[in-house]
């Protein structure tokens, strides 16, 4: 069930409740509570996840991996 919506931690992100009762958090684009974009009104539910979410992805991989160098 959700609880609120809001922004953390920098992004649109949902609170629920889990089957245990604790307070959970996941970013908003990974819901239904936003319409859908229109990658994946296109996509109909064939792609696993969105171009931008992918490259958001790979840069995050390639900060990590930059710290574990230093």
């Amino acid at each position: 069930m959700l609880s609120t919506r809001k922004q953390n931690w920098g992004e649109d992100r949902v609170m629920f409740y889990d089957a245990q009762g604790r307070l959970r958090s996941l970013p908003a684009s990974w819901t239904d509570v936003n319409e859908a974009d229109l990658f994946s009104q296109v996509a109909a539910g064939r792609s696993f996840s969105r171009p931008d979410d992918l490259s958001a992805l790979a840069s995050l991989i390639d900060r990590i991996k930059r710290r574990q160098e230093e």
